[in-house]
């Protein structure tokens, strides 16, 4: 159980779909967190992520969000608004992540403050890899992260640079 869940969810065979997950690896790869933050590829999970983030006061999720807004755009959802968001149930993964909430409020267990942060996509296709323009948000969107960090008070360290592989 951790305090604080830094969740990164999106299918990594749709190019661009796949952000939430690859964010959260570059950032596993460049930082070191404290013990009561746990960074988790969610990937396309749907209530199977309860047992990991059951506990949790606190958390975060990484997506690529269709806002209908410009490719590359940044959205952010907190309180009421994550709930709306969801019941627009865009992909699988996020309708798991609805059940997710939900079913953490069923059993008393609400986690008190969720965030959802997400880019709309560049191109949604198969593939296995983000295009260069939405690799090129990434480190745009860690800065967004360890912001949100901060202010919950918590300051991550930065890899020795031997150790980074990115």
């Amino acid at each position: 159980m951790s305090d604080i869940t830094l969740l990164g969810i999106g299918n990594i065979i749709l190019k661009d779909e796949g952000f939430g997950v690859w964010t959260i690896d570059k950032m596993q790869k460049r930082y070191e967190f404290p013990e009561q933050v746990q960074l988790l590829d969610g990937g396309t999970l749907g209530l199977e992520l309860m047992r990991f983030v059951s506990g949790s006061k606190k958390m975060l999720v990484i997506d690529a969000i269709n806002g209908n807004g410009k490719p590359g755009d940044f959205f952010f959802f907190t309180g009421n608004q994550v709930q709306a968001y969801f019941q627009e149930k865009i992909s699988m993964h996020e309708l798991g992540i609805q059940d997710v909430l939900s079913a953490l409020q069923v059993v008393d267990e609400p986690i008190d403050e969720v965030i959802v942060m997400g880019v709309q996509p560049f191109v949604v296709s198969p593939g296995i890899e983000m295009t260069p323009e939405m690799d090129a948000v990434v480190d745009k969107t860690i800065e967004i992260v360890l912001d949100q960090l901060k202010k919950w008070d918590i300051i991550p360290t930065l890899r020795k640079a031997e150790s980074l592989t990115v």
